[in-house]
């Protein structure tokens, strides 16, 4: 539409006037007044229509509007600190684009199905529209922090033919008559990809069919995965590291209105500053043990285990070499203690728990094809990847951070759903 201004550049029409095309927020009315608070996905302003400053079948009109009726206003803007925007519109018409019917979502108490389920339109509280900006905002960081450090990005596919992180978690599917999985993770094709480019990350919709109801899991979710040629684990922490200061730092400069709006304790994430603590898992273990947990030596880190750890911590904690057991194939082995593997998991504070995971992959053939042969890998499936052992093999490390899990933390949410515009998990594939 041409003449259309955004609520969010507003302040660029002060003493002028502006057409505005929104939605109706909610109104109230008083005598000769109509107060409407539009929204247009870029802010909300309150727009005064007065009964002297429009003809009678406008201000009719505006008396009886349905929430979330589809609106065209042009008005007067004065500045105004009382309003929310600081800002509002004198209207000198309203155009109704669309009567809406009667919305279901209303300012009383709604169960987590109905909201759920009316994921559509639950997308447009203040809430949910404020967690989807900071989620905006941290993907824009990922990506900027990669292309400023110059990796290159590289697509990975999402039909594989075999597994990464397991096979217990595949959504198998039929690929004209062979069987074929979505992706887990774009990690073994960013190996091949590092070793053409050096430096480069992918960043896509990943799967995993795991049964479980936890507030930290979903089975389709967004990954950013860097891989990086010539690196070690510890290079591989430094990166990490830096990425998420750079994250976190750069979303609570460009959120602060939304945080607020969610009620985020901010300083909780003014700290997140390097250096991060690094720990190894058998320290990890001790503080688990000491807190009173009953944990068993060798076994992976559970949510509650990851808490106590975190706890500990005012950012986020670095636990590196893990039992090798409990990792996937392709983590090289501690030259140290080859029951371990070089790897690395970042756990957030406040109780969230793992964000990153990653560590240095095994570049020798002989000892990477042992590994595929002990978890029972079609080796035929990975005769490409061990190619990039085969012609100029090099140490190299890199990472995954999901994207949901981030949110979940930045934000200060209490469950992993409300981080993605439309969440998939064991019981939910609609809308």
């Amino acid at each position: 539409m041409r003449n259309k201004t955004y609520i969010g550049e507003i302040s660029n029409y002060k003493d002028k006037d502006a057409t505005i095309s929104g939605w109706l927020y909610n109104m109230r009315s008083s005598g000769k007044l109509h107060f409407l608070m539009v929204r247009d996905g870029t802010g909300i302003i309150q727009v005064v229509v007065a009964k002297n400053d429009v003809d009678e079948k406008t201000f009719e009109l505006c008396k009886e509007l349905p929430q979330e009726s589809s609106l065209k206003i042009t008005g007067f803007v004065v500045e105004d600190k009382r309003a929310p925007s600081g800002y509002e519109i004198q209207a000198k018409n309203v155009e109704l684009v669309h009567r809406a019917d009667e919305y279901p979502i209303t300012p009383k108490e709604h169960g987590t199905t109905f909201l759920m389920d009316n994921r559509h339109l639950w997308l447009r509280s203040s809430k949910q529209h404020a967690i989807l900006k900071v989620r905006h905002s941290i993907i824009r960081a990922c990506r900027d922090y990669f292309d400023n450090n110059n990796y290159t990005l590289i697509d990975a596919p999402i039909f594989t033919p075999a597994a990464c992180e397991g096979t217990s978690t595949l959504f198998e599917t039929d690929y004209f008559g062979s069987k074929a999985y979505l992706t887990q993770s774009g990690q073994l094709y960013m190996e091949a990809a590092a070793m053409s480019f050096g430096k480069v990350y992918c960043f896509g919709p990943t799967f995993r069919a795991e049964k479980s109801k936890t507030r930290r899991h979903l089975t389709e979710f967004w990954m950013i995965e860097p891989e990086i040629a010539y690196c070690d684990l510890d290079g591989d922490m430094d990166i990490a590291e830096e990425f998420i200061e750079y994250i976190v730092q750069r979303t609570l400069e460009e959120r602060k209105e939304e945080l607020k709006l969610l009620q985020r304790d901010t300083s909780k994430l003014e700290t997140v500053q390097r250096p991060f603590p690094r720990i190894s898992y058998d320290e990890a273990v001790k503080i688990i043990k000491d807190s009173g947990l009953e944990f068993e030596d060798g076994n992976d880190f559970g949510s509650l285990d990851e808490t106590i750890v975190s706890e500990q911590f005012d950012r986020p904690v670095m636990v590196h070499r893990y039992p090798a057991a409990v990792k996937a194939f392709y983590m090289k082995g501690d030259p140290g203690d080859l029951s371990k593997a070089l790897c690395v998991d970042v756990l957030a504070p406040e109780g969230y728990g793992e964000i990153i995971g990653g560590g240095q992959r095994e570049d020798d053939l002989n000892i990477l094809e042992s590994k595929i042969k002990e978890h029972d890998l079609p080796m035929e499936a990975f005769d490409w990847y061990l190619d990039v052992r085969k012609y100029g093999s090099v140490p190299h490390a890199g990472f995954g951070m999901g994207i949901e899990r981030a949110v979940s933390w930045i934000c200060g949410l209490k469950h992993i759903r409300e981080t993605i515009p439309f969440p998939r998990t064991i019981s939910r594939i609609k809308p």
